[in-house]
């Protein structure tokens, strides 16, 4: 297949980049830019000489119509909404890496991304591609609306408990932190060097954009679920995301249930992997990959669950997750061009 990247200077695009490079069945792809047009791409990343040696193309959608079977959207939000259609009608899949598209209520969007939404009738056609919930609607898309990296690491985590165990409804608790990638390559002030480095802190309090996308597809397991109380931390590393969890039950439970009800759950997904008993991941151990590793555990003195979801965010939270989609939409084995073990120290 061919393949087009609009966004392809940021960290997203770089990552689709490396992936899409070492893809057994993507034979070629082109990369764009709204900014950059005429620059060569290893300008902007060196890693990439003589690996690819491509000049960045300026975004022209009847070219890449005509060129590309797929089309990967690495752009901030806001711009999705503005040229998705036109490769709709022109019959090329799309794949959104942004938030544009990952609600069918334009309200809920406009509330929490503060821009117009994509028109109905293109939000319909979208299907949201956390692949380990809905395998069977990627296979048949045209678009998928890629999930973020937050609601990913958050979903995965506690998806299978939800469907399964009656929890207390107003008790979900979510204390996730994030390394600074993924607040993208433009440069700021709250992501520069000084302010970052040997500092930790709390953003967003209460406001961040994923707690609708967690929410909207948790309650696809469990529609009784309450609000869910999300805060975001970042910390001072490149890569990875913790979602660290909490949930009361309403009945007792036991870990070893709890592990087992994960295992069988997971059984088929490749990419998520359910820890042992006494083991917790961290996010150096899924660097540079597409899992999602899940730590479990019950704590029978206060009654509450606790469950830790970790992933890289640029991978399993953006550009893996978009090739796991890519594979499962073109019927290939879902693992291709993504079993990398994990980079590790």
């Amino acid at each position: 297949m061919k393949a087009a990247i609009i966004g392809a200077t940021g960290y997203g695009g770089a990552e689709l980049i490396r992936l899409l490079h070492q893809h057994k069945y993507v034979e070629e792809f082109t990369l764009h830019s709204s900014s950059q047009s005429g620059v060569a791409i290893s300008e902007s990343y060196p890693q990439l000489t003589n690996i690819t040696n491509q000049s960045l193309q300026s975004i022209n959608i009847e070219q890449i119509s005509k060129n590309a079977d797929v089309v990967f959207m690495a752009t901030p939000s806001g711009i999705s909404t503005e040229i998705t259609p036109a490769f709709i009608e022109n019959g090329v899949k799309v794949i959104d890496l942004s938030g544009d598209l990952r609600f069918k209520d334009p309200n809920v969007y406009e509330k929490w991304y503060k821009k117009t939404s994509a028109a109905n009738e293109v939000l319909e056609k979208a299907v949201y591609g956390l692949t380990e919930l809905n395998r069977e609607k990627v296979k048949n898309a045209s678009l998928i609306a890629n999930p973020g990296c937050y609601p990913t690491a958050t979903i995965l985590g506690l998806y299978p408990l939800l469907k399964n165990i009656a929890v207390e409804a107003n008790s979900v608790i979510i204390d996730a932190k994030s390394g600074v990638s993924g607040a993208g390559r433009k440069a700021s002030l709250g992501t520069s060097y000084c302010e970052v480095n040997e500092n930790f802190k709390i953003y967003k309090v209460n406001e961040h954009q994923h707690i609708p996308e967690i929410e909207v597809a948790l309650k696809t397991a469990n529609n009784q679920l309450g609000p869910i109380k999300f805060n975001t931390h970042l910390v001072p590393m490149t890569r990875g995301i913790m979602s660290t969890i909490y949930c009361q039950p309403l009945a007792s439970v036991s870990e070893k249930l709890l592990r087992n009800l994960y295992q069988q759950y997971y059984e088929n997904d490749r990419f998520v992997r359910v820890r042992k008993e006494g083991e917790y991941p961290a996010t150096k151990e899924v660097y540079g990959s597409n899992f999602c590793d899940i730590g479990i555990t019950f704590d029978e003195r206060t009654g509450w669950i606790t469950i830790v979801s970790v992933i890289d965010n640029l991978m399993k939270g953006a550009a893996g997750q978009a090739v796991q989609n890519l594979n499962v939409m073109h019927g290939i084995d879902e693992g291709t061009g993504l079993l990398g073990a994990p980079i590790f120290p």
